[in-house]
Formats: structure tokens, C-alpha cells, sequence
């Protein structure tokens, strides 16, 4: 992925004795550049292999009133957007995700819990806390990531070309996923806690798929909307729902940040604060750096590689562990123990809108998930797990500390061994906020407009069940301000 030849441009005249030493008034313009480059950051204005649609293409067009459409969920009150809604940052801005029986299912965000009633009624687990045991990542910027989907990769492509899917094998290429994408498009709709809830109980996936394509198909009104797209009497297969909905994520391009226009030439695209905190993140360690670059790098700052960091492990759990409420990340799906706890690099573009970080959602704001990776047995001991200080009510910690204390001794014995990029960093609470201030940069100003994100936003219409989303809370706003 990265040239290396360029490290010859005099280490960009970066190296310096110590990160307290560097100065926004001696930042080199042209030398930050260059440095970034060395990391390959910056969106590539090259022509793409699959071009990313616009938001009016017809597909991506109908591909916005699937997601939006609760037809897709098995008791028809769950759609993708329940957890993935552009006014929430592509996410939904809770810790972790409820899905199917909230109590108000168009209610997003903030203030959604999960129904007792309407769980019992459907005879599965109620405990008070969120269903969905992962954080809702972004959609923004989906047509990035060009490896691995979802935090422990259980959608990537092979090596040979193709996709592999939980569907098939290990290492074996699913040919119902011809994308990543539309890989992962397939699979929301046939998780209980996300979006089936009890419906589809003993189904197979692909039964699930065809029950719901079924459905969609007995409504005259989605027939005209697939004949729009695909033709007269066109067949309506859960293939052709996955693919609308691909291209409407692929659509939610989102890249018009400060910092892209820095790099392609604005010197004043971004400030001396956030210059000084993207020299901290470019530099390496050694050269008085932060390092972090040596896994957020690329175009959407992540290496797609799995990393143990010991993120708070809070949540119902994946079933992982004695009490079930552990998750061993990637080790799920390679059964190796090197990958236990690893999860994906999560990508920085419009990070400042995609809170709250981590697999499991433990940190709300980026101050604090910065600090985490400075010195993580040091956050680990400061953590609070009772979990009071976090915004979203009735989140399960009976074992979170435990879970996360066996994480941490995976991830010294890798510092200790040397096998993982993550080092412990002294950097000054002025160097922090220069860090985070560079991280804000990362942010496409479109994701802070409601009138710019409403062109992915289905308009209401009964006829195809779209969720009219209510919300509690502001619906788009970074999680603190900045000095710009």
C-alpha cells in the first residue's frame, strides 16, 4: 500500500528529539503533505475499479427506501436505518445497537431501549440492556474498505478474488456476494437481535432472504418501484434488495473534509492546532510521534487489519468466554488464538460525527479513545465500569471488567513480545488536544448539515412501511467542539 521510496525525502525534516518539541509555527507545509502521503491518506481522485454512484442513481435511489423500509425486518418494525441513519453519523449514536422490539421502533438514537413486553412476546432474551452486542459502525464512506467488513471481518475478500461471507467456509468465496457490500448487505436481515427478531425461527439465512423477497414482492407498490430499475415485471430476489442497498451505502461518499483539501494543495484548509496534531499522528514513536498512523493509514485512515487494544468489553457479549459475555473478535472467525480480542482498524473519516468508538462502544467522546491508546493499561485501570458515566441507559457490565482485564494481559504480553504496533506514549495534555483537533479535520462539513445528508433520507410513504424516524436528541452534531 505505501511507497517507501519516499522515506529518501529527508524523513520530511520531522525528525525531532522529542513531541513536546514540536511547534505549529515550524510545521512545514510540504513536508506534512509528504508525510501523509507516505501513508497514503488522502482520497485518490483516480478512477475506481466499481465507480461510486451518486445518490439519484436508480438503484441507489431504491436501494434508500429498502434501508429505510421496516418490510425488510421480521415483525415489521426494524429497518436498516434503525441503526445506520445519516442524521447519527451513518451510525445511531448509542453504545450498542437495539434492533428488533424497541419500544418505539421509530424512535433512533438516544432514548431507544429495548422492549420487555415485546421481547417475551416473542420468547426471546429481555435484560433490561441493548440487544445487539457490537457497535453500529458508519456507512458513510462504505465503498472504502476494500478487504474486510465488519469488526471481525466475517465478510473479506480472498486472496483469489471473491467474497467470503459467514455463509460459506473460511477462505471459500460466497457466489451470492459479488462485493463487499453487497456482502454485507445480506446479513443484517437474518440476525434476530438486528432485524429478523423471532419471525424466521429455525430458518435458514437464504430462507430468511426468500421470505423477505416474498414479502416484497406481494406488495404492487414495490413491484413498480423494481420495475423503474429493472425493468418491466422485473423478478424481485433478496440479490436485487442486497444490491440496491449496496449502492445506496456506496453512494454516501462523504470525503469533502479540511483535511483532503489540505492535502491536494490548500495550505489554510486547516489551522496551526491541527497541524501540529497530524505531525503527532503521522510521526512515529521513535521520532517523537504518537505513531498512530502505523494503523490508521490508506484512504479512510485504517490498515483493514485486526489489532488487540483492550477496548472496554461491555454489552451482552458474543457468547464468548465461561459467562458468554465475552467476544474474541477475529479469533471467531480464524480459530486462532493470535487473533483473540483483534478487531478491525475502524476507518477516522467523519470520525468526529461517528461516536461513540470502540467495538463495543466504551468511549463517547475522541479525547478519551486517544488516551486509551497512549497507555492502555493506565485507561483500563481509570475506566469506570460501573458504566454511569455513559449516555445510554441499562448498558450490561456484570462482567465487563473481567472480560476486559483478560484482554489487556493479551495486549501486554504483545507490547512485552513486541507483536503488535501499539506502544505506551507520553504525550502532554496540549499534545491530546492537538491530536484531537487534527482527528475533527477528518470530517466532511456535509455530515453536520441535515439539508446536505437529506438527499440520503427516504421520504415518508406509507405504501413501502418507510420508517419515519423520530429522535429524541439532536440529530447531528460532533460529540465536542473544536478551536477551528
Amino acid at each position: 500500500m505505501r511507497n517507501r521510496q519516499i522515506l529518501a525525502l529527508t524523513c520530511f525534516g520531522l525528525v525531532l528529539a522529542g513531541a513536546e518539541n514540536i511547534r505549529a509555527e515550524s510545521i512545514n507545509d510540504v513536508e506534512l503533505r509528504n508525510l501523509a502521503k507516505y501513508y497514503s491518506t488522502g482520497v485518490s481522485q483516480q478512477p475506481r475499479t466499481e465507480p461510486i454512484p451518486p445518490p439519484t442513481a436508480p438503484k441507489a435511489e431504491l436501494g434508500k427506501k429498502l434501508f429505510f423500509s421496516k418490510d425488510l425486518g421480521g415483525d415489521k418494525d426494524t429497518a436498516c436505518v434503525s441503526c445506520h441513519h445519516p442524521l447519527l453519523g451513518g451510525g445511531d449514536h448509542l453504545s450498542l445497537p437495539i434492533g428488533s422490539q424497541a419500544t418505539i421502533p421509530d424512535l433512533l438514537g438516544p432514548g431507544r431501549t429495548h422492549s420487555a413486553t415485546r421481547a417475551r412476546a416473542t420468547g426471546m432474551l429481555y435484560d433490561g440492556g441493548p440487544t445487539v452486542p457490537r457497535v453500529a459502525p458508519t456507512t458513510f464512506n462504505a465503498a472504502l474498505w476494500q478487504q474486510v467488513m465488519f469488526l471481525d471481518g466475517r465478510v473479506e475478500a480472498l486472496p483469489d478474488g471473491g467474497v467470503r461471507t459467514p455463509d460459506t467456509p473460511f477462505g471459500v468465496a460466497d457466489p451470492k456476494a459479488p462485493n463487499l457490500i453487497h456482502g454485507q448487505a445480506l446479513f443484517p436481515v437474518t440476525s434476530p437481535e438486528e432485524m429478523a427478531s423471532s419471525a424466521f425461527e429455525g430458518k435458514s439465512n437464504d430462507e430468511i432472504r426468500d421470505a423477505l423477497a416474498q414479502r416484497v414482492s406481494a406488495n404492487p407498490q414495490w413491484q413498480v418501484e423494481f420495475d423503474r430499475v429493472y425493468g418491466d415485471e422485473a423478478v424481485i430476489t433478496f440479490s436485487r434488495i442486497a444490491e440496491s442497498i449496496a449502492q445506496y451505502e456506496a453512494s454516501q461518499w462523504l470525503t469533502d473534509s479540511p483535511w483532503q483539501a489540505f492535502m491536494e494543495g490548500d495550505n489554510h484548509a486547516i489551522n496551526r492546532q491541527e497541524k501540529a496534531g497530524a505531525t503527532l499522528f503521522f510521526q512515529e514513536v521513535k521520532q517523537g510521534g504518537a505513531g498512530c498512523a502505523a494503523c490508521h493509514n490508506g484512504e479512510n485512515f485504517s490498515d483493514e487489519a485486526f489489532h488487540a487494544l483492550a477496548m472496554p468489553q461491555i454489552g451482552r457479549g458474543k457468547d464468548d468466554g465461561v459467562t458468554g459475555s465475552d467476544d474474541f473478535g477475529r479469533m471467531r472467525e480464524t480459530g486462532k488464538i493470535k487473533d483473540k480480542y483483534s478487531f478491525r482498524t475502524p476507518q477516522l473519516l467523519n470520525v468526529s460525527a461517528t461516536y461513540p468508538y470502540s467495538h463495543a462502544g466504551g468511549y463517547e467522546t475522541l479525547e478519551d479513545v486517544v488516551r486509551h491508546h497512549l497507555n492502555v493499561e493506565e485507561a483500563v485501570n481509570n475506566y469506570d465500569f460501573t458504566l454511569t458515566n455513559l449516555s445510554q441507559p441499562g448498558l450490561q457490565n456484570t462482567h465487563a471488567e473481567a472480560n476486559t482485564r483478560k484482554a489487556l494481559s493479551v495486549v501486554k504480553r504483545r507490547q512485552e513480545n513486541g507483536n503488535t504496533p501499539l506502544k505506551n506514549v507520553d504525550l502532554s495534555n496540549k499534545q491530546v488536544k492537538q491530536l484531537v483537533s487534527f482527528l475533527h479535520t477528518l470530517t466532511d462539513p456535509c455530515v453536520e448539515k441535515p439539508k446536505c445528508l437529506a438527499q440520503w433520507v427516504a421520504e415518508p410513504d406509507a405504501g413501502l412501511n418507510i420508517l419515519e424516524a423520530q429522535f429524541a436528541a439532536p440529530q447531528s452534531r460532533t460529540q465536542f467542539s473544536t478551536n477551528r
